[in-house]
């Protein structure tokens, strides 16, 4: 069973940033790729960023490319979310998920297996 935990989430004004981490037990780190998506309220979940195994595959959301920034630290099995430039819009819980090897629909929620239970992102205009 692979546990997912987040953390690094926060209340911050408009412009700063921010770091998320997402630990990850249970299974084999160096053969999953990882997710971060994001819910803000009344809105569905939606994906923010993406990263493989070895981490050579790297996605992004339009809304958050060149802001954000998603990396991984096999050593520690944790995946982080760089995130800066913040902006209201921004704000959300955001999810860490992970699923086996390189899942071709890696925007999509249901290539991913497992989920952490989030982290809650705040900006401040």
């Amino acid at each position: 069973q692979v546990q997912l935990v987040e953390s690094g989430g926060g209340l911050v004004q408009a412009g700063a940033s921010l770091e998320l981490s997402c630990a990850v037990s249970g299974g084999t780190f160096s053969r999953i790729s990882t997710g971060w998506f994001r819910q803000a309220p009344g809105r569905e979940r939606e994906f923010v960023a993406s990263i493989s195994p070895s981490g050579g595959i790297i996605n992004y959301a339009d809304v958050v490319k060149g802001r954000f920034t998603v990396s991984r630290d096999n050593t520690k099995n944790t995946v982080y979310l760089r995130m800066n430039s913040l902006k209201p819009e921004d704000t959300a819980v955001y999810y860490c998920a992970t699923a086996a090897g390189i899942p071709y629909s890696r925007a999509s929620e249901g290539a991913y297996d497992y989920w952490g239970q989030g982290t809650q992102v705040t900006v401040s205009a």
